[in-house]
């Protein structure tokens, strides 16, 4: 399968590391223009050093910007007006006790999780509609159905994202507007390599702290190890491309098998 993308603008929010990072760069590879987004100029920077380096001549823009709020949504939008292809890839996550968690976390993980996406899609999909071609994609997560019980605050903004992607197809039904949400599990980025550093010092591989590490903690994924980025961001570029125009409303998992569901 040969997915062209060519003479497609794709946005991709959160895209200077990890599964963002690897969505971009499968993006630009597809032929599509690709903006990258980050909060920072320098890592905006250096995401597109490194897509250019992995895919030479690759159409590239950067935005630095925080799209966590309205107004940086908004500068976004004005600096990049037109989108064929979204991917809502923001968002943070980190474990606090529900007891412990104040109404400010639970808005600010509400606010970059959920309407960051919302923002971008309710200005960008009335034009793919106009055009009569366009794919959203938003990164949910196997949390979303899953809710970690230490990180409670994290799976509902990701059950909402589900819940906004299902709905949306919905209502763009018959445009040419596809609408999906994609769920990774347990995925081999930066921050998890980070988080196992201890681990790789005391002399195991990556590869094998990230498995135990799911095995641990995720002990029902089939897969048995972590999924790499770029599996993540194949599924992404998929659901983006032309090949993929029946697919829509859907919830497509990445997961490893980690949910035990049909």
């Amino acid at each position: 399968m040969k997915i062209d993308l060519d003479g497609k603008t794709a946005i991709v929010s959160g895209s200077t590391k990890g599964i963002g990072l690897a969505i971009a760069r499968g993006l630009a590879a597809a032929g599509a223009s690709v903006v990258v987004n980050g909060r920072g100029a320098r890592d905006v920077d250096a995401a597109l050093a490194s897509i250019a380096a992995d895919v030479p001549g690759a159409a590239l823009l950067g935005h630095p910007g925080d799209l966590g709020s309205a107004a940086g949504c908004d500068e976004l939008i004005t600096a990049h007006p037109r989108c064929d292809v979204l991917v809502n890839n923001l968002g943070i996550f980190g474990p606090q006790d529900f007891f412990e968690t104040p109404d400010a976390e639970w808005t600010r993980f509400f606010e970059v999780n959920v309407m960051s996406g919302v923002r971008l899609a309710r200005a960008y999909v009335p034009g793919m509609a106009e055009r009569g071609w366009g794919r959203v994609v938003f990164l949910a997560s196997e949390s979303a159905l899953n809710i970690p019980a230490d990180m409670i605050h994290y799976g509902f903004t990701k059950t909402a994202v589900m819940s906004v992607a299902r709905g949306l197809a919905k209502r763009m039904a018959g445009t040419g507007v596809t609408v999906n949400s994609v769920l990774p599990g347990p995925t081999l980025s930066e921050g998890v390599a980070e988080m196992l550093r201890p681990e790789v010092e005391g002399g195991k591989t990556l590869e094998r702290a990230a498995a135990d590490f799911v095995m641990e903690n995720r002990p029902s994924s089939i897969i048995r190890r972590a999924a790499s980025v770029d599996e993540v961001a194949n599924m992404v570029v998929y659901a983006c491309s032309p090949q993929a125009s029946a697919t829509t409303g859907a919830a497509l998992r990445v997961d490893g098998g980690v949910v035990d569901s049909l």
